[in-house]
């Protein structure tokens, strides 16, 4: 009798716990956007975007007055809070961001100068930015994907003419090597990492905006066409999530809000809940399974927003 209690008072628990728990769990709506709090300082093209220790770094950039900027608004998707960081020795904008081993590398990009392979390494310990071996070719408008620790810089420009350049750089070594071009040469290429897999979809190409797509194999040093974007276009906000590549957004000679994703396994595009707020050469990144996308302009060279807009696959 003691025992059929017992089995009976533990049930009762456990059914009482279960759903304690669930009722505290947050639900997830998939396929959906949300707003998160806007920049402090409404950017386009920054130097680079990417995620150093929980928290997302937008670097430099061109401000609403034209002005390219060195300014670092760091994002907390916890508190949904921004803070402001150390500045970047130069201000620079159009670059690209990687993080390996909690340090923060920003690559490549225009100063006022003009085009720049200058490469910047921030360590959140020290608060310090700090120079490093530069960038074989000088350009802008580019692609970084970690694989195994080296970063991989793919495509870009300088003055129009477009570049199928890929060179990877190793932090360890602090070195640089040329790696197997792009099978299209192009600028604002849409980069992730799906699986051991480099994916560059999408661009804007001699011939003006691509959807061309390819996959990159470190081991074998190797390109290899993938399924095109059905849609055009370059500088869209995008970032691997899991097993898929997710390009919102972009330029494709006029304004755009679709969003899609591209799943390697299948080789295979799916259209996606559009952009609330049309947005092109803003900041990108994805952290904890969404994708974020910060700022950029809602026309082509129109207003400069500061919008944070947020995608849950």
């Amino acid at each position: 009798m003691k025992t059929a209690f017992r089995l009976m008072l533990a049930t009762f628990l456990f059914v009482c716990m279960a759903s304690l728990m669930k009722a505290q769990s947050p639900e997830v709506t998939h396929n959906t956007w949300t707003s998160g709090t806007a920049l402090p300082t409404g950017i386009v093209e920054p130097a680079g975007t990417a995620v150093l220790k929980g928290e997302i770094y937008v670097v430099g950039g061109q401000n609403s007055s034209g002005t390219v900027i060195a300014d670092t608004q760091i994002y907390n998707p916890a508190t949904n809070t921004w803070t402001a960081g150390v500045p970047l020795p130069t201000a620079t904008e159009d670059g690209a961001a990687a993080v390996v081993k909690n340090i923060l590398y920003i690559i490549g990009g225009d100063t006022s100068s003009g085009a720049t392979n200058a490469v910047w390494a921030y360590n959140p310990k020290t608060k310090t930015w700090s120079g490093k071996a530069a960038m074989p070719t000088v350009r802008d408008s580019i692609g970084a994907v970690v694989e195994k620790n080296i970063i991989y810089v793919i495509g870009g420009e300088v003055e129009g003419s477009r570049f199928a350049n890929v060179e990877s750089y190793d932090p360890a070594t602090d070195t640089w090597t040329e790696e197997a071009p792009l099978l299209v040469a192009k600028s604002e290429p849409s980069v992730g990492l799906i699986g051991t897999t480099i994916v560059a979809a999408d661009g804007f190409a001699s011939g003006g905006d691509t959807g061309d797509n390819e996959g990159y194999d470190a081991t074998t040093n190797s390109w290899t066409s993938l399924a095109p974007d059905p849609t055009t276009r370059n500088a869209a906000c995008a970032a691997s999530i899991g097993p898929q590549l997710i390009v919102a957004g972009g330029y494709d000679g006029g304004t755009i809000n679709l969003n899609e994703s591209f799943k390697l396994s299948k080789n295979m595009w799916k259209t996606l809940a559009p952009l609330p707020v049309t947005e092109m050469f803003g900041g990108a990144t994805a952290y904890k399974g969404k994708l974020y996308c910060f700022g950029g302009w809602a026309t082509f060279r129109g207003t400069v927003i500061d919008n944070v807009q947020i995608y849950q696959p």
